[in-house]
């Protein structure tokens, strides 16, 4: 990374830190609650004289202590950045809420809204931080000490720690003030839609801000055609999308035949297994399994900081590199997967999808499966929103639409013969 790039980084870091303080500022100011990490400080600071950036401040210092403890020898360089780190959000969060000084909603619909909007920008700021990728602030360093020291799960650990200090900022209020007071309603509605809205950016325009603020002119990505110029010819790519039951899988074989190509299905998942030091049929388990975006991101948020990854989000990047991998090699046909997105840089690609009327497909996965006609149709449906979901939470686009696509085919109507035909006919 160069001088310039780590310093763009940076800026960007403590523009999503100003950020971030300002959404924590607006929560706080909603009077609904504020956000898990800064429930003890917000509380601390309503009972005793020292603002909520200054109490921030002193947890901070606390984890950064703790840390030490945990890791000793393996306490990384770059997490002494956390302290003068500490210092500047502590003074970025007394700014904001005396920039905030005139807002104080009575009506409950102003409050929640503020929460809300609070909750946008604070999101915000942590997908900036994110994306800066230089540091962490003490509470996800935290969280990364005791998951590397104890051999636990991040995401667990996340949520134990968020709980840990809610609780913690409802036994203080308890004492102090003999009821709640800054743990509401609004502290689980910010643990909820702060990590989504986070991930939702970082999905949608992660890879943009990567290009347009960070990656200089000189280091862009090199088309992936460009990557097989040396191979002689460019290799032909035919991606195959397929509804279930339409029997694409046979289809892509035979046409793979006809044409001498490479094919390449359960391929993908073995080579994905290698890869992560996996058992086959676990990736299997995982393969374009996400049954709802929503509930996806709100669980993959606590891993936003983390070392580890969702384990959905390592099949398809271990996929999407084999798939990548395979592609520059030679001719072939590529089955599922969002293949035809993955390759979407090579020139001398195909992209077909393959569907069917219901019965047809009721029909070929009764006798494929051995089901009866309701299962089928239950496992039909439950396979097809699975794998249209993956689609959209990975690539942005609609599943099966056919602007996606060079060529669909009902395969009910033409049959396998005659889809082959018509597949090879627009090479």
């Amino acid at each position: 990374m160069s001088k310039m790039e780590l310093l763009k980084r940076y800026i960007f870091f403590f523009l999503g830190l100003f950020i971030n303080s300002f959404g924590i500022s607006l929560i706080t100011k909603a009077a609904l609650g504020t956000s898990p990490i800064s429930s003890v400080p917000y509380t601390l600071s309503l009972a005793f004289s020292p603002t909520l950036g200054i109490f921030t401040l002193y947890m901070s210092i606390v984890l950064v202590i703790v840390q030490l403890i945990l890791l000793r020898k393996n306490f990384p360089k770059q997490y002494w950045l956390q302290i003068p780190i500490s210092f500047l959000f502590s003074a970025f969060i007394d700014l904001t809420m005396y920039l905030l000084r005139f807002l104080a909603p009575e009506a409950y619909i102003v409050q929640f809204l503020c929460l809300l909007l609070g909750c946008l920008i604070l999101g915000t700021g942590v997908f900036m931080e994110m994306a800066a990728d230089v540091v962490m602030l003490p509470g996800e360093c935290f969280v990364n000490a005791i998951s590397k020291t104890f051999h636990t799960d991040f995401g667990k650990t996340k949520v134990a720690f968020d709980s840990s200090m809610a609780i913690t900022a409802v036994i203080m209020s308890l004492i102090l003030f003999r009821g709640l007071a800054g743990v509401r309603e609004g502290t689980i509605i910010a643990a909820v839609l702060v990590g989504m809205i986070a991930r939702f950016l970082k999905r949608k325009i992660g890879a943009k801000v990567e290009d347009v603020f960070f990656r200089p002119a000189a280091q862009e990505k090199e088309p992936a055609s460009e990557k097989t110029a040396s191979l002689g010819e460019e290799p032909m790519i035919i991606t195959i999308a397929r509804e279930y039951g339409s029997g694409g899988r046979k289809i892509a074989e035979k046409l793979s035949q006809e044409l001498g190509f490479a094919f390449y299905d359960r391929d993908i998942l073995s080579q994905a297994a290698a890869k992560l030091h996996m058992d086959e049929r676990e990736v299997e388990k995982k393969d374009q399994k996400i049954t709802s975006i929503f509930l996806y991101d709100m669980l993959s948020q606590l891993y936003d900081f983390s070392e580890q990854k969702p384990i959905l989000d390592d099949v398809y990047e271990a996929e999407k590199q084999v798939i990548l991998d395979t592609a520059s090699k030679g001719n072939c046909v590529i089955v599922g997967r969002c293949a035809d997105d993955i390759c979407k840089d090579f020139t001398n690609v195909r992209r077909i999808f393959l569907y069917a009327d219901e019965g047809h497909k009721v029909g070929e996965i009764m006798r494929r499966e051995g089901m009866s006609e309701s299962n089928a149709l239950k496992h039909v449906k439950e396979v097809n929103k699975e794998r249209a979901t993956h689609y959209k939470y990975y690539t942005g686009k609609v599943w099966g639409m056919a602007s996606n696509y060079d060529l669909c085919v009902d395969t009910g109507t033409a049959g396998v013969d005659k889809t082959v035909e018509l597949i090879a006919s627009i090479l």
